[in-house]
């Protein structure tokens, strides 16, 4: 893996530390990959990746171009996209992914207070309960975080198998966000199932310009969004994202699959600066930061 922005020396690694680790060896260490490329440590990454420096995950991130969606918390997305600009490939953006690109992923989600996630992505994706990792639980701890992210299912109708492991067996409960107006006998279900049910508005569905905020008043501050995309247009439309960690695949797909946004419009193009650029075996691993002031 190569560093190809910021480059090399540019934020103080030259000296072969990552950026604000002391003297731990860093991406470009002579003990580790740098430039030439070689395989990043989960430490490195993790560095790289970092939420801003007052969302708890120690030095090296910088401080955010904008002010977050709410109050004390940060909502970064994690996507992938084909070189022609599809979020998946027969309903799933495994086909897309890669060894680096699943690494990374597995860094976000440790790095993450809890992983927002549409219902319908939860069921195409088949998504499980997160698991602790041991190469995480130190700085989890220093965070004071749990040993795994929760799950938060956005969903209206609560339509969802609650059988399934993500809420009969998580090691932390999963959460289910909605609008204060969804099926009440649907969120009966849920709490039944062992899911703790989040209203984030007073309609039927959730108002994403509310979800960060009815999140960290549960303590979630570093949220992670895994999309799809339909909820991170939403989201997107609701002026409640952050930052986009995007996966550029290097393979063509054509078809009809969607954009990674694919939500309501908004007035004005938001912009993003670019904050990361990583590269290997021709994956680019983007990280932008939204830049400005947020709409109200």
């Amino acid at each position: 893996m190569r560093r190809l922005f910021p480059c090399p020396g540019d934020d103080g690694s030259a000296s072969g530390t990552a950026p604000g680790s002391g003297s731990a060896p860093g991406p470009d260490s002579a003990s580790g990959p740098g430039a030439d490329g070689g395989q990043w440590s989960i430490d490195a990454l993790a560095d790289a990746y970092a939420y801003p420096e007052e969302y708890g995950h120690g030095p090296g991130s910088g401080a955010p171009d904008a002010a977050p969606a709410a109050p004390g918390v940060w909502l970064r997305a994690n996507m992938v996209s084909s070189l022609d600009g599809a979020a998946h490939h027969e309903g799933r953006s495994q086909p897309l992914s890669s060894e680096a690109d699943m690494r990374i992923f597995g860094v976000l989600r440790g790095l993450a207070d809890a992983v927002v996630v549409g219902a319908q992505t939860v069921r195409q994706e088949g998504y499980g309960p997160p698991r602790e990792r041991k190469a995480f639980a130190w700085r989890r701890a220093a965070a004071g975080q749990g040993p795994a992210p929760a799950i938060a299912v956005v969903s209206a109708g609560l339509d969802l198998d609650f059988s399934q492991p993500l809420f009969t067996s998580p090691l932390v409960p999963t959460l289910l966000v909605t609008g204060a107006g969804a099926p009440s006998d649907r969120v009966a279900a849920a709490r039944a199932a062992g899911a703790e049910v989040v209203f984030a508005g007073e309609g039927a569905t959730a108002d994403p310009a509310r979800l960060p905020g009815a999140l960290a008043e549960r303590g979630l501050r570093r949220l992670l969004t895994e999309g799809g995309p339909r909820l991170l247009g939403q989201l997107v439309a609701g002026g409640a994202l952050d930052e986009m960690c995007l996966t550029i695949s290097p393979r063509v797909t054509s078809g009809e699959a969607p954009r990674i946004v694919n939500g309501p419009g908004v007035e004005v193009p938001v912009d993003f600066r670019l904050a990361g650029v990583l590269e290997e075996d021709g994956f680019l691993f983007t990280r932008y930061r939204r830049t400005g002031s947020r709409a109200a």
